[in-house]
């Protein structure tokens, strides 16, 4: 069966969103573990090595940023189409909707995965430029064992020391939370992995996945926000 064969059918694209979902799921898993140096009480030392730990990683580290964007895509493109074909093929709107159990079963989380999509496609890029493009100004840096480093826990914590990215950014992890909450066992479903013997277990695996890594991405701004006082940056050129 040719990939247009598969694309071109809602249970093909169904499987690409499990897929592409799974793997942005992981690097979810990694990029958190990674933010968790921000708690290391040593000024943002251990941050900022890890952030040129994965600089210093080269072209290899393109090659997964670019795996990466083609994984997001994929979901967009593959979500969209998915959604715009259940509309079409709806010929009204339920006067009572509830869940029928088992795999198809129905809540919030489930109902609004294109709402938590469209925050989330949003919040992406608005993140990138954030971090990783310091806003379009260049980048404070910071002498760490005689070398110049990108002075990325600076960034955060001056970013997060503002009352109005702590909220944005603490809200759009809520949504992320409801669609990781329906997202985790959707994709398994897609895959044909929901055995009736297995299906409370991943819900509940789901529910607390989701719960753990928003979570995680919650408490960060709350932390810098109300315990962490924003440093004085040294401008610097991009490394």
């Amino acid at each position: 069966m040719s990939w247009q064969t598969i694309w071109r059918s809602t249970v093909g694209k169904k499987v690409i969103m499990a897929i592409t979902g799974i793997g942005l799921m992981l690097f979810l898993v990694v990029h958190l573990i990674g933010n968790l140096l921000l708690f290391v009480p040593d000024g943002g030392e251990s941050f900022n090595k890890y952030g040129a730990a994965l600089k210093s990683m080269g072209p290899f580290l393109y090659v997964i940023r670019g795996g990466l964007l083609a994984f997001f895509l994929f979901h967009i493109v593959a979500a969209i189409q998915v959604y715009a074909s259940k509309k079409r093929a709806r010929t009204g709107r339920y006067a009572v909707e509830s869940s029928k159990g088992g795999p198809s079963k129905l809540s919030v989380a489930s109902k609004s995965m294109i709402v938590t999509g469209v925050v989330l496609l949003v919040f992406v890029p608005l993140h990138i430029w954030m971090f990783g493009m310091n806003k379009g100004a260049p980048p404070p840096t910071v002498m760490i064992d005689g070398a110049e480093l990108k002075d990325i826990y600076t960034m955060v914590a001056t970013s997060f020391n503002q009352l109005g990215i702590v909220v944005f950014y603490v809200g759009t992890m809520l949504f992320l939370g409801f669609h990781l909450r329906h997202g985790f066992w959707s994709a398994l479903q897609s895959l044909g992995a929901m055995s009736p013997k297995w299906t409370p277990a991943i819900y509940t695996a789901g529910f607390v996945f989701a719960l753990l890594l928003a979570g995680g991405f919650v408490v960060l701004p709350l932390y810098f926000y109300f315990f962490i006082d924003a440093p004085v940056a040294s401008a610097g050129g991009a490394l």
